[in-house]
């Protein structure tokens, strides 16, 4: 088809099927028209087929077009294409030399992004012979090209350059979506260049690190510069024509009109918290509590910025610790696929830089560029760590601050800087010993500091207990979901629970009323008025101002749920229950039967600590007796005057070798290295 002709045909098309775009366009005074691709290609479906063989001349025929339009359209608008056909999409570790200038598109995730920085398109020079000024289309934005030869006199040599044209230019780096590999492939990437107004504020903040996108654009090559042997290779990359955010923060989820009244109908019914947890992985049975708090934990509490310039979270992190086989990945592995905004990661394959980020080389525009981790990119979404006990020590000293300031800090290669990750964690982990003990305190179990373990508002046991009744119910269930898994259902649709999830996110901002507030307070003083110490007794702290925080967090949580933007008491008792359940279950010391805190912080409860003490104090004692090596067998004897068994002595005392305060010079005697 005749270049004139398809100018013709794109402007009757343009003026009779897309009116809509074109006028809006105008009205809004936007820099770009789009045009749906199954449109065009209904219409005139050869020029549609020309489009995506060749995108660079056909788009410049229909800027022409543009041009005689009668319409006040900007000056040098931009035409961009969505609804391209699935026979366009390329999976990026599929993109060949037979891609090059071809019109495609991909999907995957944002992995890096690069400043906005003008980019010259075009360079005007100036023959020094006969004054003639010669315009020099840069068509990768790469690379600066002086003309070869004068046109009008045909003078060959330098040139001066007079003006050039600036055009802002960001570029992005894609990598596959997980769900797209198979077996062990490495996600490929690839470089995307936006530039004009697909690098405008409000695009620019959907191309964030993390999010999922899809890119229409046209695949270029660039050459590789090789010192010695000069340019024989090239790498590939995409110039962008469009750019669709994919995934998107529950913030950001859009919601009809239909879907905003099928919430409303939903929030009215009494059941709807049962409604919403039985929702949760509905092919598992049991875990009505734990379902429960990841309800809350979807819907969240509310960040606070408080006057002095600090915040307060409102992301709620949960910690299940369990045997194995008790569905504890399965859990998280439903979480992350409901969640919008999810990353799911394992202890054993995840380093520091993984979780929090990392400095790269960039490349393309040289120097070093900052490339987020699991953290980061699930900001505002839900990040899920299983195994997170299998990390190394280092590993997971870089999670403190994420957890609790919700902040990454970075001082790398020059770069000094601060990334968001107001990310909620559900993680999950393993006894050291196989399964779980409940006489032994959290930090004992699992390999993680206790400081960690601290971060997390609720944390749960699952213990695999055989119970009959329990145990046909579990069998039942799950030869029903292998038999017949498509009647599995779950009584809220995902979509509907996430769309709801979001609504509440978006419309719902609760504060306690005062009915709530006394509730919380009266359960928080009343607990630690019972364990109040008493001159140098050592008692046991049952809950700290961190607990109390976290039952603000679940009670806005719970009147999220009702789309209520007051936390009433019903919320706040919830919250307590919850919280009771979990200190019950973690927090208990069993020799006293009471809550001590000290189990989750410390890792020392309040009982061995008194034991500690005493038997530093036997030690010391003893000293002036025997000199500075002391018989263990006397202060075993010494110990049994308060109550010490036999073996608490020994335990106590191994623990005191651990820590350098103690050793044996002689076998049966220690000697301390430090006063005591």
């Amino acid at each position: 088809m005749e270049d004139r002709e398809i100018v013709e045909k794109f402007v009757e098309f343009l003026t009779t099927y897309s009116y809509d775009s074109l006028s809006r366009c105008v009205e809004k005074g936007e820099k770009s028209i789009k045009i749906d691709f199954k449109k065009l290609d209904l219409y005139l479906p050869e020029i549609a087929d020309q489009l995506l063989e060749e995108p660079k001349r056909i788009i410049e025929l229909f800027k022409q077009g543009l041009k005689e339009i009668d319409v006040p359209l900007e000056e040098d608008i931009e035409i961009r294409f969505y609804n391209l056909p699935e026979t366009s999409f390329v999976k990026i570790k599929d993109i060949r030399s037979k891609h090059i200038n071809k019109l495609i598109y991909i999907e995957g995730i944002v992995r890096q992004t690069s400043e906005v920085r003008p980019v010259a398109s075009m360079i005007t020079y100036e023959c020094t012979s006969c004054g003639t000024l010669i315009d020099v289309k840069l068509e990768e934005r790469l690379t600066k090209r002086e003309p070869a030869i004068c046109p009008h006199c045909g003078r060959r040599g330098r040139f001066i350059m007079r003006s050039q044209k600036l055009i802002d230019t960001q570029r992005i780096v894609i990598e596959e979506s997980p769900e797209l590999l198979e077996g062990g492939e490495q996600a490929k990437r690839i470089s995307v260049f936006l530039h004009k107004d697909l690098v405008d504020p409000e695009i620019v903040k959907k191309a964030c690190p993390g999010n999922k996108v899809r890119v229409i654009g046209i695949v270029m090559e660039v050459p590789i510069v090789m010192k010695k042997t000069g340019t024989i290779r090239y790498d590939l990359i995409i110039e962008a024509n469009n750019f669709e955010p994919i995934q998107q923060e529950f913030e950001e989820i859009e919601i009809s009109e239909e879907d905003e009244k099928k919430i409303k109908e939903l929030a009215k019914r009494k059941d709807i918290y049962k409604i919403l947890r039985d929702s949760i992985a509905p092919t598992i049975v049991g875990y009505k509590v734990i379902k429960e708090a990841i309800l809350l934990q979807l819907f969240g509490g509310i960040r606070k910025e408080l006057p002095d310039g600090t915040t307060r979270r409102g992301d709620i992190h949960v910690l299940l610790v369990g045997d194995p086989g008790v569905a504890k990945s399965q859990l998280l592995r439903h979480v992350a696929a409901l969640a919008p905004k999810a990353r799911y990661v394992t202890g054993k394959g995840t380093s520091a830089a993984g979780l929090t980020a990392a400095v790269v080389k960039d490349e393309f525009l040289r120097g070093w560029s900052l490339e987020a981790g699991a953290l980061v990119l699930a900001n505002r979404g839900i990040c899920v760590i299983d195994e997170i006990d299998k990390m190394s020590k280092e590993d997971r000293e870089a999670m403190h601050e994420a957890l609790e300031q919700q902040t990454v800090s970075i001082a790398k290669a020059n770069i000094q800087a601060t990334l968001n990750a107001q990310t909620t964690v559900l993680a999950a982990a393993n006894p050291k010993l196989g399964r779980f003990d409940p006489y032994l305190p959290i930090p004992d179990q699992i390999n993680l500091p206790p400081t960690l373990i601290n971060r997390f508002d609720l944390i749960f046991t699952i213990r695999d207990i055989p119970e009959k009744d329990k145990d046909e119910v579990i069998a039942e269930h799950m030869l029903r979901v292998a038999r017949e898994p498509e009647k599995t259902k779950p009584l809220v649709d995902p979509e509907l629970m996430r769309k709801y999830i979001a609504y509440a996110k978006q419309n719902c901002f609760p504060k306690l009323t005062k009915g709530a507030m006394e509730e919380l307070k009266n359960f928080y003083i009343s607990l630690r008025s019972k364990h109040a110490t008493s001159g140098e007794e050592v008692r046991p702290i049952p809950i700290s101002p961190r607990q109390l925080e976290a039952l603000v967090r679940l009670a806005e949580a719970s009147a999220r749920v009702r789309l209520s933007n007051k936390v009433g008491r019903a919320d706040a008792k919830r919250a307590i229950k919850l919280l009771t359940y979990c200190l019950r279950q973690v927090g208990i010391e069993p020799e006293t039967g009471e809550i001590d805190i000290d189990r989750i912080v410390t890792g020392i409860s309040a009982v061995q600590r008194s034991r500690i003490i005493t038997i530093k104090n036997v030690i010391a004692n003893l000293e002036s007796k025997y000199g500075e090596m002391v018989p263990i067998s006397e202060v075993i004897e010494e110990a049994k005057k308060f109550n010490i068994e036999e073996g608490r002595v020994e335990e106590i005392l191994d623990r005191m070798r651990r820590e350098g305060e103690i050793y044996e010079p002689k076998p049966g005697f220690i000697r301390r290295l430090t006063k005591v």
